[in-house]
C-alpha cells in the first residue's frame, strides 16, 4: 500500500497532530485517498512522519469518531466516508485562523506582508 502524500513541519507552530489530521480530511475530501482506501499502519505512518505512534493513533481515534476513518482487525484503518464541505462561515473562520498564525509567524521572522503574500503565491499548488 502506498501511503498517503503526508509532511509534518516542525517549525510550522502547528501541532503536528493537527497537520497530520488536516492532510488527511484534505486527501480525503478531494478523492485523493476515496472511500474504500486504505491507510498506513499506526506505525508505519508514525515512522514514516517521524512521529510518536500515539500522535497518529490520536488522529485515526478523532477521524473515526468523525466517522470518516474504519478500524477493522482484517482490512486495519480505510476511508468510510467523505467529509461534508465546511460551510462559508466555517470555511471563512478557518481561513482567518490560518492567515493568522501565518502573519504572526511571518512577523516574527521580521518580513512585511507583500513578502509574506508572495510567499503564498508561490508556494500554492499549481493544480489549484
Amino acid at each position: 500500500m502506498t501511503a498517503p502524500r503526508v509532511v509534518v513541519d516542525p517549525g510550522s507552530g502547528v501541532a503536528p497532530w493537527r497537520q497530520v489530521r488536516d492532510q488527511l480530511l484534505r486527501l480525503i475530501r478531494t478523492g485523493v485517498l476515496p472511500v474504500g482506501s486504505r491507510l498506513p499502519t499506526i506505525r508505519q505512518l508514525a515512522g514514516d512522519l517521524g512521529l510518536a505512534p500515539g500522535t497518529i493513533a490520536r488522529v485515526y481515534r478523532e477521524l473515526e469518531a468523525s466517522g470518516l476513518l474504519r478500524t477493522g482487525r482484517r482490512q486495519g484503518t480505510v476511508v468510510a466516508a467523505v467529509p461534508p464541505a465546511p460551510r462559508p462561515s466555517a470555511l471563512s473562520a478557518a481561513l482567518a485562523e490560518a492567515a493568522t498564525a501565518y502573519a504572526a509567524r511571518a512577523a516574527e521572522l521580521g518580513v512585511d506582508p507583500h513578502t509574506a503574500a508572495a510567499a503564498v503565491h508561490a508556494a500554492w499548488p499549481p493544480d489549484q
